[in-house]
């Protein structure tokens, strides 16, 4: 059941790329995973810029191509753009990067894995390798909100990779963003004799995963990613004191290090090097991400670093829709 059956479709192909690089991790998640490839329909992807897609937050690239209730899903979307002819032709890789913490940053972590470094590495070969489409200079990334943090960071610290980037509602100003959740996570612990174990393992246990316990699972993910603690369970430690909350200097200051507001002023040189760069955000971003991109919007701009920064009416929940601005910026950037 497709939105629309009167526009050619394209076709997926599943690649399963393992590596020792996240086979290193401390959640005991596998190394052999499956990225989706999409080619459009009429091409074997031979010589077309490639586009890597990164799901937020709970996401799979495995998610985005299953059917979509009153909607499209990413490859339907491509399809259309496609027909349209806004987008031109181009394949886009699906990673799969779901972890045992429910996502992922795509940067390397001692606790979830290298998974910068497995993208850009591994799974950019596997599929170049395979269907001949990217090179040098025709590699874009995009992503929302968790895939969104993870494409500014990729064109901030990969811009070897990576020539085109699209940060839509991407996890930036992480005292507005990751702050205010900390309160919860330490009731959601005290509950739990404050055992970060004992709360993953009842979580895992089910039967339901509720929207509360997700959004404290969440916070540890980031616990894990920015400031992994080897000796902890599954490398997880707060940046918070457990019984009041204050910050403890030393833990925050590492989360701050990853925070693309904090990381920008380091990297202009290679976000000026991209051959398009697209950032937005809601303007009602229940998760505060609007200061965050404001901050950085501001920044770029001061230093004259060219890029499109759009505020749109909406929260930060279902808005695949703004996939139809960025990618054909992105796309045709490549093919300049």
């Amino acid at each position: 059941m497709r939105k629309r059956h009167d526009i050619p479709a394209g076709t997926l192909h599943s690649l399963t790329v393992e590596s020792d690089l996240i086979a290193a991790n401390m959640l005991g998640d596998p190394a052999a995973r499956e990225t989706v490839v999409y080619v459009p329909h009429g091409h074997d992807g031979a010589g077309l810029p490639l586009l890597m897609d990164l799901a937020g937050f709970t996401g799979s690239g495995l998610g985005h191509v299953a059917w979509k209730n009153f909607g499209e899903n990413l490859p339907e979307r491509l399809d259309r753009l496609i027909h349209e002819g806004t987008l031109p032709p181009v394949v886009v890789a699906m990673p799969d990067a779901f972890t045992r913490l429910g996502g992922n940053q795509y940067i390397d972590s001692l606790a979830m894995g290298r998974w910068g470094s497995y993208l850009t590495g591994p799974v950019l070969a596997a599929v170049e390798g395979r269907f001949g489409c990217g090179g040098k200079g025709r590699r874009g990334v995009f992503g929302k909100s968790s895939g969104g943090y993870g494409a500014i960071l990729h064109a901030m610290l990969h811009p070897d990779i990576w020539s085109a980037a699209a940060c839509h509602s991407g996890d930036m100003g992480f005292e507005l963003c990751y702050l205010p959740d900390m309160p919860n996570v330490l009731r959601a612990l005290a509950r739990k004799e404050m055992s970060i174990e004992r709360f993953v393992t009842d979580f895992e246990a089910g039967p339901k995963f509720g929207g509360g316990d997700i959004h404290v699972l969440m916070s540890l993910a980031m616990a894990a990613t920015y400031d992994p603690d080897p000796t902890a369970f599954l490398g997880i430690r707060l940046p918070v004191d457990p019984d009041t909350c204050a910050l403890i200097p030393e833990r925050w200051s590492a989360w701050l290090a990853h925070d693309p507001v904090t990381l920008a002023p380091t990297h202009l040189e290679a976000l000026r090097s991209m051959k398009a760069l697209w950032i937005d955000c809601g303007r009602v971003d229940q998760y505060n991400l609007v200061y965050g991109a404001r901050r950085l919007t501001r920044l770029l701009s001061g230093a004259g670093v060219a890029h499109t920064y759009e505020e749109f009416d909406d929260n930060h929940s279902s808005i695949d829709y703004r996939l139809d601005r960025s990618l054909p910026v992105l796309a045709t950037a490549l093919l300049a």
